[in-house]
């Protein structure tokens, strides 16, 4: 099964994909977040290019578990994929991806990698996808 991880954010969307067989995730790209309407588009066109079957949306879960406002655009950017077709739709916890993200960045930094800060931006956003699909596909290792 090929699944898609999706980072929501208010500028950008950071997307991860497994390979086809599911096991491994890997950064795959980010889109500017430029509305609801142009969003849903970028989306579907990389499911039908990716032939994704599940997309995983990580929920920006506040720190006491509860949902605000950035959940609920999580949530609704995955209803809006769930009709329509194509693949099903499942939402995870993403509240400690980021900082898993800046972790890995840093690392990359160590070992020599340079980016200005739009690029780090970017790699930070397409890599927190990265640990929501890992961290998903984990569960469904555990189970």
């Amino acid at each position: 099964m090929r699944y898609l991880a999706i980072d929501w954010g208010t500028k950008r969307v950071g997307l991860a994909i497994s390979d086809a067989e599911g096991n491994w995730p890997a950064p795959l790209e980010v889109l500017a977040n430029h509305g609801p309407a142009e969003l849903q588009r970028q989306l579907r066109a990389v499911i039908e290019r990716e032939k994704i079957q599940r997309v995983i949306v990580g929920l920006p879960l506040n720190m006491d578990g509860t949902e605000g406002p950035s959940c609920r655009a999580a949530r609704q950017l995955g209803g809006q994929l769930t009709t329509g077709g194509g693949a099903d739709v499942v939402y995870v916890d993403e509240r400690l991806s980021s900082f898993a993200a800046e972790d890995q960045l840093r690392d990359r930094q160590r070992e020599g990698q340079k980016w200005t800060r739009g690029q780090k931006k970017k790699h930070l956003d397409a890599l927190a996808a990265t640990v929501i699909l890992r961290d998903y596909l984990q569960s469904l290792k555990e189970t």
